[in-house]
């Protein structure tokens, strides 16, 4: 079997067989078709291919016309349609198919698409650096606020636990005093009051100038039927008004000898009141002249003994007690006959008033 001659124009396939010609120089078979020839110039024995052509030496002339480069290959010459891929055209002898050139733009899109998106991360990444890096400033500064906010409160949260432990033992020793204080006042009350057991406090008797109350006083006794000797009387004398917009003349306090001259005056002053219910003891069986007013005998009660007992009028009043009395320095209460009494020792023993 003889060897078949190459093809120098294309593969041979896809091409209709309208003749071909050989070049006598390689051999080579070519297509008029892709020649785009009709026939061979100069008889088809004596024909030689472009590329041949170009390797003979050029032969000179005898005129100066110059001769033109004139290229042998026509590699810059459109491709006829339909016709074959040639070797310059194509590297390879395949069709170009539609997958091929799916690739091929997917491969450039891809290219493309991976620059742009370099391009545009870069350009994102440097956008938010600057738009960031105040935020980011901003983010350092508040952090380091709060970090010295935090030593703060540490020691502030320190400084607030020793005042408290100071302020818990403060209460606990004000605690204490104040109930120190409540005992030693109640002390003193008491002291106060026991140095004035003796004492009668006469209320409501007129004041006069060069008034002379050892007589008043002798004629209270006589009055109430309960004879006061010069002995039995020690002192007597007006005391100052608590308040200077009292309209009340100043009441007389009279020390006696004992307490049971005190006891018995009071005791005879209340029987002459129940003895005379209408012409209870006043200022005219002290002779004292014009219109009579009522005279009050009680024990001298100390100054804190006194604003109990009138705490303890208004509270009785208000709340239906019918009888409040002073024994002693001790203030009593009773709501009818019938009840029993209440020992109102201070302001707090009020709520026992119910």
């Amino acid at each position: 079997m003889s060897e078949v001659t190459p093809w120098g124009c294309c593969d041979g396939n896809g091409v209709d067989d309208g003749g071909f010609i050989r070049c006598n120089s390689c051999m080579k078979r070519f297509h008029y078709e892709c020649l785009s020839l009709t026939k061979a110039p100069g008889g088809p024995n004596h024909w030689k291919c472009p590329t041949c052509k170009s390797k003979l030496p050029k032969t000179l002339k005898d005129d100066t016309t110059p001769i033109r480069n004139i290229s042998t290959t026509r590699g810059s010459k459109r491709v006829a349609l339909n016709s074959p891929p040639t070797a310059a055209t194509s590297p390879s002898t395949d069709f170009v198919t539609a997958g091929v050139v799916r690739t091929i733009v997917e491969d450039v899109l891809k290219e493309q698409l991976d620059t742009m998106y370099m391009k545009l991360s870069d350009c994102l990444i440097r956008n938010l650096n600057e738009q960031l890096a105040p935020i980011k400033k901003e983010m350092e500064h508040i952090t380091d606020s709060m970090a010295f906010m935090n030593d703060r409160f540490d020691c502030i949260e320190g400084q607030q636990k020793v005042a408290t432990e100071a302020v818990k033992e403060l209460k606990e020793d004000n605690y204490k005093l104040n109930s120190k204080v409540v005992d030693l006042t109640r002390r003193i009350n008491y002291l106060e009051q026991q140095s004035r057991s003796n004492n009668l406090e006469i209320q409501c008797v007129p004041e006069k100038k060069n008034e002379n109350l050892m007589t008043i006083i002798s004629q209270l006794g006589s009055t109430i039927d309960c004879k006061l000797n010069e002995h039995d009387i020690l002192n007597c004398t007006r005391v100052a008004k608590l308040s200077m917009a009292n309209t009340r003349p100043r009441s007389i306090v009279v020390q006696l000898a004992s307490t049971r001259i005190r006891d018995q005056v009071i005791a005879a002053t209340y029987k002459f009141n129940k003895n005379n219910p209408t012409n209870k003891l006043n200022t005219a069986h002290l002779g004292f002249g014009g219109e009579k007013s009522p005279v009050f005998i009680q024990e001298h009660l100390s100054p804190q003994n006194k604003a109990l007992h009138a705490a303890v009028r208004i509270r009785a009043k208000e709340k239906g007690y019918k009888y409040v009395w002073v024994r002693s320095g001790k203030i009593f209460v009773r709501k009818s006959e019938d009840s029993g009494y209440l020992f109102i020792r201070d302001m707090v023993d009020l709520d026992k008033l119910a």
